[in-house]
């Protein structure tokens, strides 16, 4: 299924795929876009059920969220792209470097994790947003993205994001919560080859930073950066920071 997608910056020049976390959509990217447009062609695309893109029934695996970029990819004539990646979008991105190393280029995984320790939270999850809708959640699900000082410095990012999670469709999200209740992408972090920027939100308490060391353990040669004040949605909270990264990594 080809996801919802845009495409911003120079034509011909490198490509950066972007992919979300679970309950938002391209507007994630927002803090990075106008700096990596200046150099690379960026592609940003929605998740199955998540802005844009229509939502097939459940359940889902990270599989399938990945052969959707793929398809993607193959609509859009890239045989080769960089690949950065929030939460689930990086998860995506772990299988897409493992699965499909001729893909990727380079790799930034942010605020994520490659295994969860039981499927049963995710699944208790997804029958509340099927029994009650995704405005039932976004509350109490979007005040683990950022921290309290985050909250009390700018109110209204806290409740953009919370209107934006509650737009996803109930079977969309319920269905990619199904997929991350059965991840597990540990055997694969040894075969990625592309080089992997690995960053961790120090106050994330959704991914914490030892889960973010343990793929940069596993994934050959990958660098791990922990940044001070941010929570899961690093991108957002600590833009410089993960624009810094970006730009140097990426080259």
């Amino acid at each position: 299924m080809k996801p919802h997608h845009e495409v911003s910056g120079p034509e011909g020049a490198p490509v950066v795929v972007l992919g979300n976390s679970l309950g938002t959509t391209t507007a994630l990217w927002e803090p990075q876009l106008a700096e990596l447009s200046e150099r690379f062609r960026v592609v940003r695309y929605d998740h199955r059920g998540h802005g844009g893109s229509p939502a097939s029934p459940g359940p889902y695996r990270i599989d399938d969220l990945a052969g959707d970029v793929l398809e993607l990819m193959d609509a859009l004539g890239l045989q080769r792209v960089s690949y950065c990646g929030v939460s689930m979008g990086a998860m995506v991105g772990m299988w897409l470097a493992g699965h499909a190393p001729e893909r990727v280029d380079r790799l930034v995984l942010c605020c994520t994790t490659a295994s969860y320790d039981s499927a049963r939270p995710w699944e208790e999850r997804a029958a509340t947003v099927r029994a009650s809708g995704t405005g039932s959640i976004a509350p109490a699900v979007v005040s683990r993205w950022f921290t309290p000082a985050l909250g009390e410095r700018s109110p209204e990012t806290v409740a953009r994001f919370e209107r934006m999670l509650s737009t996803v469709d109930d079977e969309g999200y319920a269905g990619c919560c199904e997929a991350l209740g059965a991840l597990d992408l540990r055997p694969v972090l040894p075969l990625i080859q592309a080089p992997t920027a690995v960053i961790a939100g120090a106050c994330d308490e959704a991914t914490p930073p030892e889960r973010l060391r343990a793929i940069a353990d596993a994934i050959p040669g990958a660098e791990l950066t922990v940044l001070p004040d941010a929570a899961h949605l690093a991108n957002v909270e600590a833009a410089g920071a993960v624009s810094q990264i970006l730009r140097r990594h990426l080259g």
